[in-house]
């Protein structure tokens, strides 16, 4: 019979002060352990999660967070906190269709107070508990905020410790330094951060903070003595002055793997009745070979399997779209200096990568803060460049003021790629991009388009780049379906493309959507429905003239978009048919996510789900041609 290990007896947090120090450590491999086996089998965020094994043992030692609160920032960093807080008999299901949440969930557990997967996020939260608790008196609940990934350098993080700093009690901000974000950290706080780990006092430092920290009293005292040790080390490492500028007391940098250490000084610090910043360094990918040695590629990887140590991937049956966008970005670079391309903290993810391969100084890592991105690329349209900014579509929320300030306001030649538009699968509803076409098309000027296929990238993208105003494309996270029909028109500002002519009804598509569009166009062709199938290339301006004689036809026509029903492509359509003289909804049906949040499964699961899958298209064209009115759209003269 197995021995049981040590995370098989865990079942609640308070448990672990039964625990020695050797057993803490021998539970933090058990822990990584536990995670890898998972990732590999499920996808998943692997490397940050590694890393904070110890650092998580540690604040749930020292903290009680069934009454403490503990914010996540970012929330894909909690895996080991699942483990330990309840959920480990569950956690072979996470990112699995009705598994456990690949981030923190309150639907899950009283641990988790926030659905959280946008970075910056953790210290406003936890600045609002915490004056909630100072106003009601609660003194003996402890407010601690887990900050990691380069999310201080989001501008919310910093709005956060400003106004966090006027606190007069304890709140504790947790600054997990892994020396980077998805990819490698850029800007001045980063490297700031750097120098105060490479410091030659470094070594020596930590140790004498660790030797002042065990003789430090527990009581009424304790601030006192903390801000003279804070006065000793101020002299010694620049990193303090970065936050006390901010109000915050500042302590570290502390090893993110020393669990003693590591919970000596927490039990100082949840005594400070004083904002403080703890500075944690932790090993990204810690405890796995592969994951050390390449942590952007195992920052979230799909499911693979271990062949002699090295991780294996399934070799795709086609290019992706970010890959195939990485293409066309390349190529149009090449033929126009002007091109430059802008990521927030994801040049792998949103294909950059390549293109800083390809053009190192044409390439902007302005680390995660997307808003910045945006108005720097405002900076560069005026300038005379061409920027092209790299986003995923639920990244792109946080920028809409810049994007309507910065860039359509000023009517200036920006580029906005939005990759992971629509359902993103397992990541869930934290990263959905299903409001995208609704910002984009509400603002006046902006073009809106999506690719159907990889010429229609490249084609939509070189067009794009040509144009004297802001454009936004949307593609999914998913492989490139085969090419379309025919020979790739150019793209022309609002015109649509005919894909396939039909009599008894119309399915008029957008991007991602079209190839199923015509899969269930030849499904119901077999049912003997003649449909035709328009590719709407744009959301905005619509092809007018296409679409209002489609909606003089008898027959209905079905619009099909991955995004919200809500102020997408079929809402615009219902605009333009009420503009044109008054319609009967009837005629017009929307195929699109509904009005609620999409929990986490596969991609395929999740179209399924909304009814955007191949046999839910052909069902709902065959209800809508079965409930088909006498009442049809009358339009006004079309110009």
């Amino acid at each position: 019979m197995a021995k049981e290990s040590l995370l098989d007896r865990i079942t609640s947090p308070h448990q672990l002060r039964r625990l020695s120090m050797d057993e803490l450590a021998a539970l933090a491999e058990e822990l990584r352990q536990r995670i890898i086996s998972v990732v590999s089998a499920n996808g998943g965020h692997l490397a940050s999660n590694l890393g904070m094994a110890e650092l998580t043992i540690a604040m749930h030692y020292v903290f009680d967070f069934a009454q403490d609160h503990l914010l996540w920032d970012v929330g894909h960093q909690c895996y080991a906190h699942k483990l330990l807080t309840g959920r480990g008999g569950r956690f072979d299901s996470l990112r699995q269709k009705d598994g456990l949440s690949g981030f923190p969930s309150p639907a899950e557990s009283p641990y988790d107070l926030f659905a959280t997967g946008h970075a910056g996020t953790a210290i406003s939260t936890a600045a609002g508990l915490a004056w909630a608790d100072q106003q009601a008196g609660r003194d003996n609940v402890k407010t601690v905020a887990l900050v990691g990934d380069a999310s201080i350098v989001n501008g919310l993080s910093l709005e956060g410790l400003n106004n966090a700093a006027m606190l007069k009690r304890q709140f504790l901000v947790i600054l997990n330094d892994n020396s980077m974000a998805i990819d490698r950290t850029h800007g001045a706080l980063a490297n700031t951060l750097d120098n105060v780990r490479m410091t030659h006092t470094y070594s020596d430092l930590k140790k004498s903070t660790e030797r002042m920290l065990q003789r430090l009293p527990l009581g009424t005292e304790i601030s006192q003595t903390l801000r003279h040790v804070r006065g000793v080390l101020r002299s010694s490492i620049h990193g303090a002055r970065v936050f006390e500028t901010l109000g915050f007391n500042y302590f570290g940098p502390t090893d993110g793997h020393d669990i003693p250490s590591l919970i000596r000084v927490l039990r100082h610090l949840a005594e400070m009745n004083q904002p403080t910043v703890l500075h944690v360094h932790t090993e990204k990918g810690r405890g796995c070979d592969y994951a050390v040695e390449d942590p952007c590629r195992f920052h979230s990887p799909s499911a693979y399997t271990v062949r002699d140590g090295q991780a294996v991937f399934a070799a795709p049956t086609r290019p992706s779209w970010t890959n195939t966008f990485a293409d066309a970005l390349i190529d149009r670079a090449r033929q126009d200096d002007r091109v430059v391309a802008i990521t927030a903290a994801m040049p792998d993810g949103t294909g950059l990568a390549r293109f800083r391969d390809a053009f190192p100084d044409r390439t902007i890592d302005v680390g995660i803060s997307e808003s910045h991105a945006v108005a720097l690329a405002a900076g560069l349209a005026k300038a005379g460049l061409r920027p092209v900014v790299a986003i995923y579509s639920t990244f792109m929320q946080r920028a809409f003021d810049q994007v309507f300030h910065e860039v359509a306001l000023q009517k200036l030649p920006v580029v906005f790629c939005m990759d992971r538009a629509g359902l993103v699968g397992s990541d869930g509803a934290v990263h959905h991009g299903f409001v995208d076409i609704a910002m984009m098309r509400s603002l006046p000027g902006m073009v809106a388009l999506a690719p159907a296929d990889a010429a229609e990238m490249s084609a939509g993208l070189g067009w794009a780049l040509g144009q004297g105003g802001p454009v936004a494309i949307r593609y999914p996270r998913e492989e490139v379906p085969a090419d379309l029909p025919g020979e790739c028109p150019p793209f022309e500002l609002g015109r649509a493309r005919v894909l396939r002519q039909g009599t008894d009804a119309t399915l008029l598509a957008y991007g991602s959507m079209v190839a199923p569009a015509l899969q269930a166009a030849e499904a119901l062709a077999k049912s003997g429905v003649d449909a035709s199938v328009v590719n709407a290339r744009f959301a905005k301006p619509l092809d007018v003239a296409t679409i209002a004689r489609l909606l003089q036809t008898p027959g209905p026509v079905v619009v099909i978009e991955d995004h919200s029903k809500i102020g997408g492509l079929g809402s615009a359509v219902l605009e333009l048919a009420a503009e044109r003289g008054g319609a009967n909804a009837a005629a017009v049906h929307l195929l699109g996510i509904p009005d609620r949040f999409v929990q986490f499964a596969s991609r395929q699961q999740q179209l399924k789900e909304v009814g955007l899958d191949l046999d839910s298209i052909v069902e709902r064209v065959k209800s809508a041609l079965m409930q088909k009115s006498e009442v049809r759209i009358n339009f006004t003269a079309i110009p």
